[in-house]
């Protein structure tokens, strides 16, 4: 009986970790998720300021020309939602990367307001005001007074969630223009690589910390960065042979132009000449008064009119067999 007691103590004690080694797991995995979100960090702010090659162009041309402010204002509620939930969760790296995200697509905003037309800057202006003054306002108001505890949390993550959801799920258009032209042209690498790795860091971040709204939309964007980088591996060398047969051809093109219109201008020539020809010969005349000298002169003159028409019609043949084989 001792014996058994004294053998079960003994697998407790190796299979059973001490509460010295749970904690250095905790510690580790807190270290891991801590280094995980850093390069999340990195990754995202590296999206954020993407744009700001497009807004610089903005503010030096004075105007937004054909670009849209409505990813922008919908990015901005999206950043400030997350900054509000890594507030009341607590997660410092949630608001650090989501804090620096609503102040640039802010900027943004507003620099898109600025330089936008007329009637474009009246119907943004309008859906930022209702997205991230009226709508982010009622759902801090309601979180912070009206709901309480976990349910506040469930409640803000859902909405994080869903708003990211339809961020990823934005280039499911581009997608389905790649597949139907066949071309990678309205797909960026970066941006697609970016997406992906994006979403990938995140969603291991969430595991680590245990996370359900940041695993949910992070793994929905890694699995879209995925097939957009699948797409772009597929069609990439059909767009490139695509772009050459289509440099091929406005260069076919080119030289038809130039071939027909140095044709019209051989044709010209050959009309000119045989105008000229016409008007060199010598008028016919009653009187017979003409020397011999002024007869060979006119037949040489001819003959060598003739010649030329010749040279120009065989020159007009081999070009037309170097240009179009």
């Amino acid at each position: 009986m001792l014996k058994k007691v004294h053998i079960e103590s003994l697998l407790l004690c190796v299979f059973i970790p001490s509460r010295t080694s749970l904690r250095s797991i905790a510690l580790f995995m807190a270290s891991l998720s801590f280094f995980v979100g850093i390069i999340g960090n990195i990754i995202s702010l590296l999206l954020f300021v993407s744009p700001i090659k497009t807004f610089w162009g903005v503010v030096k041309k004075k105007s937004t020309e054909n670009y849209k402010g409505v990813p922008y204002i919908t990015t901005l509620l999206s950043t400030s939602l997350w900054t509000f939930y890594g507030l009341i969760k607590p997660d410092i790296l949630v608001v650090s990367v989501n804090g620096v995200g609503a102040i640039s697509q802010f900027i943004y905003v507003t620099l898109f307001l600025i330089y936008a037309p007329k009637d474009t800057k009246v119907t943004m202006a309008k859906l930022a005001a209702i997205l991230n003054v009226g709508f982010l306002g009622a759902v801090i108001v309601v979180a912070l007074l009206a709901i309480h505890g976990n349910l506040r949390i469930t409640i803000v993550g859902i909405l994080c969630a869903a708003l990211t959801i339809g961020m990823y799920a934005a280039p499911l258009s581009a997608m389905r223009r790649v597949i139907k032209t066949k071309s990678v042209e309205y797909m960026p690498f970066l941006l697609s690589f970016f997406l992906f790795l994006n979403g990938g860091v995140w969603s291991a971040y969430a595991v680590l910390v245990k996370d359900f709204y940041i695993g949910v939309p992070n793994a929905v964007g890694f699995v879209l960065g995925s097939a957009q980088l699948i797409l772009y591996l597929i069609y990439k060398n059909k767009s490139a042979s695509a772009k050459a047969m289509k440099a091929i051809e406005e260069d076919g093109s080119v030289h038809r132009n130039k071939d027909d219109e140095d044709d019209g201008d051989d044709e010209g020539n050959l009309k000119n000449r045989s105008l000229s020809k016409g008007n060199s010969l010598p008028k016919p005349s009653v009187n017979r008064e003409h020397s011999l000298q002024k007869i060979t002169k006119t037949l040489s003159s001819s003959n060598y009119e003739l010649q030329c028409s010749s040279w120009a019609n065989e020159a007009g043949i081999e070009n037309g067999k170097l240009d179009n084989p």
